[in-house]
């Protein structure tokens, strides 16, 4: 079983939302915190470029980030506005009570379940390795995972399913014996082009993209997560 980080064992997407919040209203200051964490929902999943290029010519970022990017040494505005904002969310990630808060339980508890049912466990996140390594440390997590793939280790982030590939080629398991744990429609397509099985569990960022996408029948999209560890042991018995 392969699980995603952020947005499906953490809530990080909606502490990622709000630090491009905060970021884009430091950038241009009558801008609405809550209308840039909407438009979030849009780019949810995506690589951080993407997201950053996204949220700035939705709100008109380009000018104001272009002036800052003396300031951080970098040769494009989006780099500039990935800083302030990694700046935002650094700093909530350096307080290990908000993970703790953040985190989904019922995948959590999947997570746990697996580490006794499967073969082997692995994350497959478009996180950076640091802060993957930060997250798994605050929930004590450094041991559960066979093998960990982060963004440094691909060329390409989801919907490519480069980080697929490399976690099945580094457990020596064929992708379609594999079974992903993701919420974006990012990473469904990641998996689903990767030929594994996936389920994805919403969240308020993903729901309505998921259910519009069809990427994957309403039986395989857990709007309840409650449920997830049933339809979980139902595919794995259905290939067992």
């Amino acid at each position: 079983m392969i699980f995603d980080l952020d947005g499906t064992l953490v809530q990080t997407e909606r502490l990622k939302a709000i630090s491009y919040a905060r970021a884009a209203v430091m950038l241009r200051p009558e801008l609405e915190e809550t209308a840039v964490i909407a438009a979030f929902k849009e780019v949810v999943g995506l690589s951080r470029r993407e997201v950053a290029l996204g949220l700035m010519t939705r709100f008109g970022l380009m000018e104001a980030a272009q002036a800052r990017m003396a300031e951080f040494g970098v040769a494009a505005p989006w780099q500039a506005y990935v800083q302030i904002r990694l700046q935002i969310y650094e700093a909530m990630l350096a307080d290990p009570a908000v993970i703790r808060r953040n985190q989904w339980p019922h995948n959590m508890a999947l997570l746990q379940a697996a580490r006794h049912t499967c073969d082997h466990v692995a994350l497959a996140t478009m996180s950076y390795c640091p802060q993957v390594q930060r997250v798994l440390q605050i929930l004590e997590l450094e041991a559960t995972f066979d093998f960990v793939a982060s963004r440094d280790d691909v060329e390409l982030g989801k919907p490519d399913p480069e980080i697929y590939h490399l976690v099945a080629h580094e457990l020596g398991v064929a992708p379609a014996e594999c079974l992903v744990i993701e919420d974006s429609p990012a990473g469904v397509q990641a998996a689903l082009a990767a030929g594994m099985q996936v389920i994805a569990v919403s969240t308020p960022f993903t729901r309505q993209r998921l259910h519009e996408s069809g990427l994957l029948p309403d039986n395989l999209i857990v709007d309840e997560p409650e449920r997830v560890t049933a339809v979980a042991a139902a595919i794995v018995q259905e290939t067992v």
